[in-house]
C-alpha cells in the first residue's frame, strides 16, 4: 500500500508538466477554425461570469485552451480527477471537486461562491460518468440560482484518436483541422422549479448536440 501510495503521488508530481509540455506542442500544430466565439466575448467582456459547459469527450482539448478569463472548474473526486486538478491548478484554472454524491454539493456550492466573486464556471455537461451526451442538471439549477448565462462549447476534427472509455475521449492528432464551436447563451429565469429545470436541461442538451453535429459534420463524420 505504502509503495501504491509513493507511485501515485510520483505520477501526480511528474503528470501535469508533462501534459502540459506536450500538449503545448500538439496544440500548436492544429488549425483551428472558431465559430461563434462572438457569444463568448460578449459575455466575457460584459464583466459578468460565465456557465461553460461542454461534452465530456472534448476534454483533453478543452482543458488546454486560454480563453483569457478566470476559470473554476468542476472536477471529478476521483483519482483520476486528481491529475485533471493539478493539471488545471498548474495552469492557473482554480478547481472544485464533485461527484454525483455528497461531494457534488459541496463542489456545486464552491462554484457558486466562485460565481458570486465574479469567476466564470465550467462544467461538463454529461458529468464524469455519463451517459455521454445526456445533460445533467447541475450547470441549469447554478445559472437559477445566480442569473449567470450558460453558454455551451463544442468540437470536431478531421483527424483524431479515440480512447476506449465510456464517453469515446477524442484527443485531435498533429497537425489536425478542428471546428470550434460556440453557442449563443442561454439565460435561465430565477427560482425554477423541477419542471423548469427539466425544460432548460432539455434546451441545453439539443444545443450541445447541435454544435456536436455542426462540429463535426464540415468533415463528413457523423459521430466520432
Amino acid at each position: 500500500m505504502a509503495l501504491k501510495q509513493f507511485k501515485h503521488r510520483c505520477l501526480l508530481a511528474v503528470i501535469p508538466p508533462v501534459y502540459r509540455l506536450l500538449t503545448s506542442l500538439l496544440f500548436a500544430s492544429y488549425r483551428v477554425k472558431i465559430h461563434g466565439f462572438n457569444h463568448f466575448l460578449s459575455c466575457a467582456e460584459s464583466g459578468k461570469p460565465l456557465i461553460v459547459v461542454f461534452w465530456h469527450y472534448g476534454l483533453l482539448f478543452n482543458m488546454s485552451r486560454d480563453e483569457g478569463v478566470k476559470f473554476t472548474a468542476m472536477v471529478s473526486a476521483s483519482r483520476d480527477g486528481e491529475y485533471i486538478a493539478r493539471t488545471l491548478n498548474s495552469m492557473g484554472v482554480g478547481t472544485v471537486r464533485g461527484s454525483r454524491n455528497k461531494k457534488g454539493v459541496t463542489a456545486m456550492k464552491g462554484l457558486l461562491r466562485n460565481l458570486k466573486q465574479g469567476k466564470t464556471a465550467v462544467l461538463v455537461a454529461d458529468g464524469s460518468q455519463g451517459p455521454p451526451r445526456i445533460m445533467q442538471p447541475g450547470a441549469i439549477l447554478l445559472a437559477s440560482r445566480t442569473g449567470t448565462p450558460v453558454l455551451a462549447m463544442g468540437w470536431g476534427a478531421n483527424r483524431y484518436r479515440t480512447f476506449n472509455s465510456w464517453d469515446r475521449t477524442a484527443l485531435p492528432m498533429p497537425f489536425a483541422r478542428i471546428n470550434l464551436w460556440y453557442s449563443e447563451p442561454i439565460h435561465v429565469p430565477p427560482g425554477l422549479d423541477s419542471t423548469g429545470i427539466e425544460k432548460y436541461r432539455q434546451l441545453m442538451e439539443e444545443r450541445l448536440n447541435e454544435l456536436y453535429r455542426n462540429s463535426w459534420e464540415e468533415f463528413g463524420i457523423k459521430e466520432h
